[in-house]
Order: C-alpha cells, then sequence, then structure tokens
C-alpha cells in the first residue's frame, strides 16, 4: 500500500542518514572512477534537503510519493569543457548500476531553443543499502560543464522562485547567455585540445594532471601551480614513460592510501606542523605524490636529478622524512 504524504516525509526524516552515507560512498567511488580513467572532474553529493522533499510532496501531489520521488538523493560530476561529458558519462555507466540516461543533447527539439540540454543519470547507489520496504537507494547524478553549472545556479535563484513569475526580459535575457555558455566551452575545448598536442607545453603538464586528479582524493585545499610546474619539471626528468607513468601513479597511491591519508593528516596543508611553521611546503602540492612515489621506487635517481636543479634539497629531506625513507 503507498505511503500517504506525511508517512512518506516521516519516513525520510528516518532514513536521511543512511540515504547520506550511500551517496557519500556512491561520490567517493564516482571520484576514484574518474580519477583512474584520468577524467578531470569535480564530483560532489548531497542528500534532498527534508524541506524540499517535502515541498515536492506538496506541489507535485504525487499518488505514492515515496516511490515517485527517485531524487531523495544528488550528485553532480562538473568537467571543464562538453568533450568531457562523454567520457565521465561512460564511467558513470561501468562503475554503476544504471537505471536510466536522460541525455537531451542530440534532441532535435532543443536546436531552436536556448535552453541547456540535460544530461542525468538514474543509478543505484554504492554498498547495498535499501529503503524499508528492501528496494535498493537510487541516486539522480547530473553531468554539467563548468560553464553550464554556472549559469544553472545562477539562472535558479532567479528564475524558479516559487509563486513569482519573473519578467519577460530577465528570463529572455537569461536564457541567451546559453549561447555564450556553448561558445565558452567550445573554445576551452579547444583550448586544452591545442595544449595537449603542443610539444612543449604538453611536457610535465600530463604528469601534473595525473598528480593533481589523484591529490584531490585527498583534499581540495588550493596549491601553488607556479610551484607546481618547476618542481614536475623536475620530477619529470626522473620518469621514463610519461604517458603509462599515470596508471603507476594510481596503483602506488591505492596500494598506499592509508600512509598517504596519514602522511597528508600530520604534513599536509591543514596539519599543525604546516600551519605553525610552514614547513614541509611540497605536502601541500599535489606533485607530493610523485615524489613519494619516486622516493619509494626510484629513490637515488630522483636524488641525484635533484641536486643538478635549482630546488632547495631541504625540500626533498623533509619529504623524504615524511615518508620514512633515508636520502
Amino acid at each position: 500500500m503507498p505511503l500517504t504524504a506525511d508517512e512518506a516525509f516521516q519516513r525520510y526524516q528516518q532514513e536521511l542518514p543512511r540515504i547520506k552515507e550511500a551517496v557519500e560512498a556512491t561520490e567517493t567511488h564516482l571520484i576514484h572512477s574518474t580519477t583512474r580513467k584520468g577524467i578531470t572532474c569535480e564530483v560532489t553529493s548531497r542528500p534532498k534537503e527534508v524541506s524540499s522533499f517535502k515541498t515536492k510532496i506538496y506541489r507535485k501531489r504525487y499518488s505514492d510519493p515515496w516511490k515517485q520521488i527517485t531524487d531523495k538523493a544528488g550528485i553532480r560530476v562538473i568537467v571543464p569543457h562538453r568533450g568531457l561529458l562523454d567520457p565521465a558519462l561512460q564511467v558513470v555507466k561501468e562503475c554503476l548500476d544504471v537505471v536510466r540516461v536522460e541525455d537531451d543533447r542530440e534532441d532535435p527539439h532543443h536546436v531552436d531553443r536556448l535552453r541547456y540540454p540535460r544530461l542525468h543519470v538514474q543509478a543505484i547507489m554504492v554498498g547495498g543499502t535499501a529503503d524499508p520496504d528492501g528496494v535498493p537507494y537510487e541516486c539522480e547524478i547530473q553531468l554539467r560543464t563548468e560553464a553550464v553549472d554556472l549559469w544553472s545556479r545562477m539562472s535558479h535563484k532567479l528564475l524558479y522562485k516559487p509563486g513569482v513569475e519573473p519578467p519577460a526580459d530577465v528570463s529572455r535575457s537569461l536564457y541567451r547567455l546559453i549561447a555564450l555558455v556553448e561558445l565558452y566551452d567550445l573554445e576551452v575545448e579547444r583550448g586544452v585540445k591545442a595544449m595537449a598536442e603542443h610539444p612543449t607545453l604538453a611536457h610535465g603538464n600530463r604528469l601534473l594532471s595525473a598528480a593533481e586528479q589523484l591529490y584531490r582524493t585527498f583534499t581540495d585545499h588550493p596549491y601553488s601551480r607556479d610551484l607546481s610546474h618547476e618542481t614536475v619539471g623536475v620530477l619529470s626528468e626522473t620518469i621514463d614513460d610519461e604517458t603509462a607513468y599515470g596508471e603507476q601513479l594510481l596503483e602506488f597511491t591505492e596500494r598506499f592510501r592509508e600512509r598517504l591519508e596519514q602522511a597528508y593528516a600530520d604534513y599536509g596543508p591543514t596539519s599543525a606542523h604546516f600551519l605553525k611553521h610552514g614547513r614541509y611546503l611540497l605536502a601541500s602540492q599535489p606533485e607530493s605524490l610523485i615524489i613519494f612515489e619516486r622516493l619509494h621506487n626510484a629513490r637515488f635517481r630522483l636524488k641525484s636529478t635533484w641536486r643538478r636543479s635549482e630546488l632547495p634539497e631541504t625540500m626533498l629531506t623533509d619529504m623524504a622524512q615524511i615518508w620514512g625513507t633515508g636520502l
């Protein structure tokens, strides 16, 4: 028998902690899966707000609200440009049990409309968490570019006010921005492709990109890109095959994840060591993962290469101390 609106609301409040735990586990799973595939993206998640759940029941007049509200939790996968939407979508399909995909990008009805095309995936959350009826919990995954996400969040605040119809000129102005969003995405995609193909610019960028994606699974703290490029330039001299190194770094990170988590907790950007003394600077940088890996697998080569560079030797000895390796 379907739950009434009040019963569904009460159940949601009771189940919210389990739903939150499940969607956070799914978020972590997606972060690791996209990182393994080398896809740069931001993954965030949250369960539906209690007030939003109740409001949706009221607005939609569902006959069976508990079953019909399928977005009890949501995840956003934000990629830098639209060229990464399909690779990200493929990862979602491979790592989760997909219920359905809503992809409006090729819908001919959207060609002459100033609206961004939806790309949503309904999927079962990881971990096997189920509701009191034994039905596995699902989440709605939205895949967007950074530009579309910015437009969506901004327009939602202005256009979707309950009981208020925005002026036509305001609505039209906001929808006209979609043309600029599309142009922005195209230019970013073109620029990224050009940099990837440029022989000089590509050198080292591949290493930093691989390290940055993995580093973000430990912390999203900002870092110095200038220092990263300077350091990676030295580290690249210790690596024979940059193309294959991404997989090697991933395997190292997964093998020593607990040890790395402890290292960043003790010496990373939010640690007492760093905040009080400003020491262990490289532990607050994504290239620290490459340094740890090189200290573990090629420390003598790293040591000799570092000494020939202009980087302070204390930076490397500090990292060796963190990793528990003598130089």
